[in-house]
């Protein structure tokens, strides 16, 4: 790989299109090595998501090991568009904004770059309204005080104090940013270290707490088809070691031509037993109804405890006809969880060498992310697996899968020492506030510098990615924006397709660094707009598209990173090799 780094000779400070911020990063400039890199993504991979990526294969019926599998070979898979696509940032010291208008024009850059930037405002707000949530549970344990489930003024308080320590960090310049990481990263290692540590020591042994968690992989009520005559409810509550189960009664709830009618509670017959439905013996039950996926089963489990019983949540099992009918298989399902894994990091990959720029060599850049990004997501993924599991050994009351808590939050809110509650949160502070720099800041800030960038320098960008941030209003928004956002990221791919086309295909990574600059240079293309470039990232997301709407083509959609980034890439090759 190209180890040379180019720097700036021609004086273009009087273009419009140049500012301090957006210049390239002179040699001497460039203070991050393999470390700095490193714990930039270590910082970036320990958040809440990160801990909960694993669940919801295992909670789908992928095993554990298959799961940090699929995590681990994702991660690798996008460290490699990440290295580069970061290659441009080290060789000329210039941010994204600046990388991308080689591509798509002085001008048509800002259309790919405005919609990572929202995206990343997106999620902004979201972080930084939980980082606010821990700071407002840190001050009721130190006062005593109840926490409030809805919206409360305590909320608000710790929101706007975290929003300032956000702003504080991106005010303080990227130097600032770097010490943060570089501090986080060993805290944030030893906490994960802890947590298995902690799970170990309490669940009987490392191998009994991973044994015990497999019951996650099992659906807690299914409903299968039997013969034309009935139906059978599988219950799986947890089990104790021994076998046993956890709970001791359920309670079923059941359609009828009347509406839904309550069994009450009976004895739970022994693990792994079912429950079988027939036409016959229950004809009050309308399953017909069950069969063809229209209604719906509801159970719920019990056990008792000192004082009375101890319940767990409504679980609702309804008949999945087509899954039936067309049986997916199961290689399928691991491609459709390789491609969101492969996503998770698509924003990032786009705008990486905003981080890249300040590195000294590209052989610090390629360790640096190898050994942060995919060793990261594999080892705190083990952390909320392994954690998790054994909450479930140790917590009696935890009866089904669905209520074993999967998320941080959810768990240490079962700790009663306020001590324990206190130095969880600031981790948890720690771990939101570096994902928050550096996935969420640094690339918008960039961008709307870019926008205007004799009026903007970083540090005003990073201010106006804040109010974006609140402008949202994540305390209402929290999880339809989230899922907005996914989807938005989800069809990022083209644009990283043209990127990486342009930079090592088309200008075999040859960039004509004071041409960037120039509003007359040969990056203007089409009044500023390289169309062919629109075009390829334009074909892409339709043909990821296109699958929402063609049943027979839904794999394009399912595969939205893939097949947006092959289309684009080979379009924007054949127009540009025109």
């Amino acid at each position: 790989m190209d180890t040379k780094i180019i720097e700036l000779k021609e004086d273009v400070s009087s273009s419009s299109l140049y500012s301090e911020d957006l210049a390239p990063v002179s040699a001497k400039g460039r203070t991050w090595g393999i470390w700095d890199l490193a714990a930039l993504w270590v910082g970036m991979a320990v958040c809440i998501p990160t801990y909960l990526l694993a669940s919801y294969m295992i909670s789908s019926g992928v095993s554990w090991y298959a799961a940090l599998i699929i995590i681990g070979l994702a991660n690798l898979i996008i460290t490699v568009p990440m290295v580069l696509n970061g290659h441009a940032g080290v060789k000329y010291g210039i941010p994204f904004p600046v990388v991308g208008r080689a591509a798509f024009g002085i001008r048509g850059i800002h259309i790919p770059a405005v919609v990572r930037a929202i995206v990343a405002c997106g999620w902004f707000g979201i972080q930084t309204w939980i980082g606010g949530l821990a700071f407002y549970a840190i001050w009721n344990v130190l006062t005593g005080e109840p926490g409030e489930t809805g919206l409360s003024v305590g909320k608000f308080v710790g929101f706007g104090l975290f929003w300032l320590v956000n702003i504080y960090f991106v005010w303080k310049g990227t130097e600032s940013i770097r010490w943060l990481e570089d501090w986080s990263a060993p805290i944030l290692i030893l906490m994960g270290v802890f947590l298995i540590g902690w799970g170990a020591w309490n669940g009987g042994g490392f191998s009994n707490v991973l044994r015990q968690g497999r019951q996650l992989e099992k659906p807690s009520v299914s409903l299968q088809i039997e013969d034309p005559q009935g139906m059978v409810l599988q219950l799986n509550p947890l089990t104790l070691p021994d076998g046993k189960n956890k709970a001791s009664q359920y309670r079923m709830v059941v359609p009828t031509a009347q509406g839904m009618a309550d069994l009450g509670w009976q004895i739970l017959p022994p693990a792994g037993a079912a429950i079988v439905f027939e036409q016959i013996r229950e004809p009050q039950i309308d399953i017909d109804g069950l069969t063809n996926g229209s209604r719906e089963v509801q159970v719920q489990f019990r056990a008792p405890v000192e004082n009375g019983f101890t319940e767990s949540s409504l679980v609702t099992a309804k008949f999945d006809f087509q899954a039936y009918a067309h049986p997916s298989s199961k290689g399928w399902g691991y491609v459709l969880w390789l491609t969101a894994m492969v996503g998770f990091w698509a924003t990032m990959s786009i705008s990486i060498s905003d981080i890249t720029r300040y590195a000294r060599s590209q052989k610090q850049q390629v360790a640096g992310q190898f050994i942060g990004l995919p060793g990261t997501m594999i080892l705190y993924s083990f952390v909320g697996i392994f954690v998790t599991c054994a909450a479930v050994v140790n917590f009696p009351d935890i009866l089904i899968g669905n209520d074993a808590p999967w998320d941080p939050v959810s768990l240490i809110a079962r700790f009663d020492n306020p001590w324990v509650v206190v130095v969880a949160q600031l981790f948890m502070i720690i771990a939101t506030l570096s994902t928050n720099i550096a996935a969420n800041v640094i690339a918008p800030a960039n961008v709307f510098s870019n926008l205007f960038p004799k009026q903007l320098d970083f540090r005003k960008g990073g201010l106006v990615t804040g109010i974006i941030g609140i402008l949202i209003c994540p305390w209402w928004l929290m999880n339809e924006i989230s899922n907005l956002l996914l989807f938005v990221s989800g069809l990022l791919g083209p644009v990283l397709g043209v990127l990486i086309c342009d930079y090592f295909v088309i200008r075999k990574r040859e960039l004509r660094l004071a041409e960037l600059y120039k509003e007359n240079g040969v990056y203007v293309f089409t009044k500023g707009y390289n169309l062919k470039a629109l075009a390829a990232v334009a074909a892409g997301v339709l043909v990821a598209l296109v699958g929402l709407w063609v049943p027979a083509l839904a794999f394009l959609y399912s595969l939205s990173w893939f097949t947006g980034f092959g289309v684009a890439f080979l379009l924007y090759w054949g127009l540009m090799e025109k």
